[in-house]
């Protein structure tokens, strides 16, 4: 497979790329922790999940019954996968919410939200996961108790991706017009209007930014770890990324492609790895607190490596940093030395084309021994609500806290299910909300529903009867229509003239 590089000197620096890593590194890479890598694709629901060990290159699981659209899977500590599905592309109603535990690869929790969602993100400890649907409405679920804490319109189009700060407080959004807002998750009480709030969950909050920073769809938002200001890089399909302090609002620094951005991902050197159309993945060193960059061409100081023959769909690395790994439409999945940058390992994905993928450490598959060191971390999940609960406005702003299971919990791999819902659906009607009349509409519609079904199956069920009945009386009535025949076949016979040579027949005694 072609890999080509370029090299330029920036400033008196040699970028990084392609530079062989010291030993130390090298010897680190060969002891790091084996990981598996999770693909799915979003062209039907019977094209699964599958699980790949990275370093043997042989399938390790199968989730079936999966078919998720861009951004929409993603890993809860390294113990549930979780998976926006969305059976019929552009539907605004049609959609659901899978939740696998590793344990249990063919029965997930299924929750069904209120129209289809796209693009995930969750919280860095995983009690808290965010969804943006095709209409622009965004939703936060909390995961233990499944409880849906805010619904609002976050866009007036399609939301393409979410990301949250690595401290949670923060919730990032950008949207098929170029459009990017930044909410906040927290909530203290001289704040008002946070995604948690759970007594102003009827509220609209407020978004603390928003300007258009692109002028086409989002298709990807970085969060910089480690950086002493608030930075975030975003990329889109009008072939730029840019870089963004979200303290003053400004842009530190833009780049132009000549096609389209599909993804972008940012090893610890610095260095951002942008995915084309063209299935080429561009490296350039950021340059972060030197002011704003204008917009510069690609080719004077970029590297290129080209090994896809489709558009990039996905861009991660390993927890080690010591291998890029890129996902195409060309149903396949390169796995990057990045001490070399050539391809060490090509995964081909025949059940479509991949449209997430996500790392996780081969332990977390294992149940047993090897999974007892996340026992007493176990997170616990539920079915995701349809509708919000009803709120006490009279008690302000509260900060939601997570709900806690004890330990000796006997509910198998975290799951709380029908009493759950019961008690959810109760506490709804309790309240006579909207929700709950909502939710009453639906019931009865689906009652009658079931109602005329059945009709039309008791209806089909007496004709089969009625026509089985008919038959029954016809065999009866058969023997005794056949003697009156026979008899008057005789009788006819008798009194017929004879012919002439003929005998007369003997009458019976």
């Amino acid at each position: 497979m072609q890999c080509i590089l370029k090299l330029t000197r920036e400033g008196g620096r040699e970028a990084l790329a392609g530079e062989t890593r010291g030993e130390g590194e090298k010897q680190g890479a060969m002891v790091r922790e084996a990981e598996a890598l999770v693909v799915c694709s979003d062209k039907s629901m019977g094209a699964g999940i599958t699980v790949w060990d990275m370093d043997a290159g042989n399938q390790l699981l199968h989730f079936p019954t999966c078919a998720s659209p861009p951004h929409g899977l993603l890993c809860l500590k390294n113990q549930f996968l979780v998976a926006s599905q969305v059976r019929n592309h552009g539907s605004f109603g049609s959609g659901a919410i899978f939740i696998w535990p590793f344990s249990k690869p063919h029965s997930p929790l299924r929750s069904y939200p209120m129209e289809a969602i796209g693009p995930l993100s969750s919280t860095n400890d995983g009690l808290y996961i965010v969804g943006g649907a095709f209409s622009g409405n965004a939703y936060v679920w909390e995961v233990s108790s499944g409880e849906l804490l805010k619904s609002w319109c976050a866009h007036h189009t399609s939301l393409n991706c979410l990301a949250i700060s690595d401290d949670n407080s923060l919730l990032i959004s950008g949207s098929s017009d170029g459009l990017i807002r930044v909410w906040s998750m927290i909530s203290f009480n001289i704040f008002g209007g946070s995604l948690l709030d759970v007594a102003d969950c009827g509220g609209l909050p407020n978004f603390l930014l928003s300007w258009l920073a692109h002028q086409s769809a989002i298709t990807g938002l970085l969060f910089i770890s480690g950086s002493s200001n608030l930075v975030l890089i975003s990329s889109s399909l009008d072939g730029t990324f840019k870089v963004w302090d979200l303290v003053s609002g400004t842009m530190l620094q833009s780049r132009a492609f000549p096609l389209a951005v599909t993804a972008v991902v940012l090893d610890p050197g610095q260095q951002l790895f942008s995915g084309s159309a063209d299935g080429r993945i561009f490296v350039d060193l950021l340059d972060i607190g030197l002011g704003e960059d204008p917009a510069t061409d690609y080719e004077d100081h970029m590297m290129v490596l080209s090994g896809h023959k489709a558009s990039i769909t996905a861009l991660t690395f390993n927890s080690s940093g010591s291998l890029l790994i890129s996902a195409s439409e060309d149903c396949t999945v390169c796995l990057w030395d990045v001490s070399c940058w050539v391809v060490i390992r090509r995964f081909n994905h025949q059940k479509g084309k991949i449209t997430n993928m996500v790392i996780v450490p081969q332990s977390s598959l294992l149940p047993g021994v090897e999974n007892q060191n996340i026992s007493n971390d176990q997170l616990y999940v539920s079915v995701l609500e349809k509708y919000p609960q009803s709120a006490n406005f009279s008690r302000g702003p509260v900060m939601r806290l997570p709900t806690c299971l004890p330990k000796d919990s006997p509910i198998n791999a975290g799951f709380l299910s029908t009493d759950s819902m019961n008690k959810q659906i109760l506490e709804l009607e309790q309240g006579r909300t909207l929700s709950a009349l909502q939710m009453k509409v639906e019931t009865n519609v689906k009652n009658r529903m079931w109602a005329t079904s059945m009709t039309k199956h008791v209806t089909e069920m007496n004709k089969q009867l009625r026509s089985r009945l008919l038959d029954l009386m016809d065999c009866r009535l058969s023997p005794s229509l056949e003697l009156v025949t026979s008899e008057k076949r005789k009788r006819i016979k008798i009194n017929s003239p004879l012919q002439p040579g003929e005998e007369k027949p003997k009458s019976p005694t």
